[in-house]
C-alpha cells in the first residue's frame, strides 16, 4: 500500500510550550487508522496542522508527496475532514446542500455529486429537508460533502459523536467500506476505544504531545505476554513461591493471582503450584480490550478528543 501521509518530526510551539514534540508516523492508502491520546495530548493540534488550520513550528508534512509547508494547496486538496457534527443548512435538502459545497470545489459534476449520495446510502431520502435527517443521516450526508473533491484522505475528528448503537455501526461499515472499495486512507479521532478497536486496522496513541506507539490494533491489544487469572489456596503461600521463582510480574487481589506472563509459562506456573501442596481451582486467560491497552500504556490517562 502506498503512503498518502507522512509526518517528520513535527512539533508545534506555541508561547515557548512544546503541544507536538518531534510526532512521526506515516497512513497508507487503504487502511482505517486511529488516533488516540488523553485529554489534552495533541490530537486535535495535529490534525489542525495536517488540514493547515495551524501552522507547523518545525518538521515536515507531506501528502500524497506534495510538502504543505511548500505546497499548500496541492497539498489539501487531496484532503476530507469532519470535526464532529457537520455544519448543514437544515432547511434545504440534503441535494441542495451537496450542491452548495460543490461550488466550493473545482470540476464537482452532478454525475460526481450522484456517485457520493449512492456510496453514502443516501439516494432515497436525499431530496428531503436535513432538518428531518436522524443524527447518522447527517453524519452521511457530512460524509458526502467531505467525499465529494474525491479525497485522498478523510479525516474524522469523532465521526460517532451523539449517534446510537445502530449509527455507530452504520458508520463504522461505511467507514472500513470505503477504505477498502476506494483507497481511501480514513484517520479517526474519537474517545469510544471499543469503536476504535472494531473499526481501525492500526493505531497511534500520543501522549503529551509524543507518539508512545503506532501498531496493528490485533498486535497492540494481544501483546506477547498476556494476563491469567489462578484462582488458589492458600493464596498467599502461591504468591510467596511463584515470587521466590522470579514470576515477578503478578498481583494478589483478594480472591486470586493476576500473572502477566507468556503462554508458555502457564503449564510450569500450574505445575510448581500443585506440587507444592496449593489447590487450582481455576487458571484462565484474561482477555484484554484496546481500552486496557491503552490505560496501560497511558498509565490510565483519561481518553478524549478534545487536545
Amino acid at each position: 500500500m502506498s503512503t498518502v501521509l507522512k509526518l517528520e518530526n513535527v512539533t508545534k510551539m506555541i508561547r515557548g510550550k512544546k503541544l507536538i514534540d518531534q510526532l512521526s508516523f506515516e497512513v497508507k492508502a487503504g487502511e482505517v487508522f486511529g488516533f488516540l491520546g488523553p485529554n489534552g495530548a495533541g490530537k486535535t493540534t495535529t490534525i489542525r496542522m495536517i488540514v493547515g488550520l495551524t501552522n507547523i513550528s518545525s518538521g515536515d508534512i507531506i501528502i500524497c508527496g506534495k510538502n504543505i509547508k511548500k505546497n499548500y494547496a496541492d497539498a489539501v486538496q487531496h484532503i476530507g475532514a469532519i470535526v464532529e457534527n457537520p455544519e448543514l443548512y437544515p432547511f434545504l435538502t440534503g441535494y441542495q446542500n451537496l450542491k452548495q459545497y460543490a461550488r466550493m470545489a473545482k470540476g464537482v459534476t452532478t454525475e460526481r455529486i450522484n456517485e457520493v449520495i449512492e456510496l453514502v446510502g443516501l439516494k432515497d431520502r436525499i431530496h428531503n429537508k436535513v432538518k428531518t435527517y436522524s443524527l447518522g443521516m447527517r453524519q452521511r450526508l457530512g460524509l458526502a460533502q467531505s467525499l465529494l473533491h474525491d479525497p485522498k484522505i478523510l479525516i474524522l475528528d469523532e465521526p460517532t459523536n451523539g449517534l446510537d448503537p445502530a449509527g455507530i455501526r452504520e458508520i463504522r461499515d461505511y467507514l472500513r467500506k470505503l477504505a477498502k472499495e476506494k483507497e481511501i486512507a480514513v484517520i479517526v479521532s474519537s474517545h469510544l476505544l471499543s469503536e476504535m478497536e472494531m473499526m481501525c486496522d492500526r493505531i497511534a496513541i500520543i501522549q503529551q504531545g509524543k507518539l508512545v506507539d503506532v501498531q496493528p490494533v490485533k498486535d497492540f491489544v494481544h501483546q506477547t505476554k498476556e494476563l491469567y487469572r489462578i484462582r488458589v489456596h492458600p493464596l498467599q503461600k502461591a504468591t510467596t513461591l511463584l515470587v521466590k521463582q522470579q514470576f515477578s510480574d503478578l498481583k494478589q487481589t483478594e480472591e486470586c493471582l493476576l500473572v502477566s506472563t507468556e503462554e508458555k509459562n502457564i503449564p510450569n506456573i500450574i505445575h510448581l503450584l500443585s506440587t507444592n501442596d496449593i489447590q487450582i481451582f481455576e487458571a484462565a486467560k484474561v482477555t484484554k480490550t484496546l481500552e486496557d491497552r491503552f490505560l496501560e500504556v497511558t498509565n490510565g490517562e483519561r481518553s478524549s478528543m478534545h487536545a
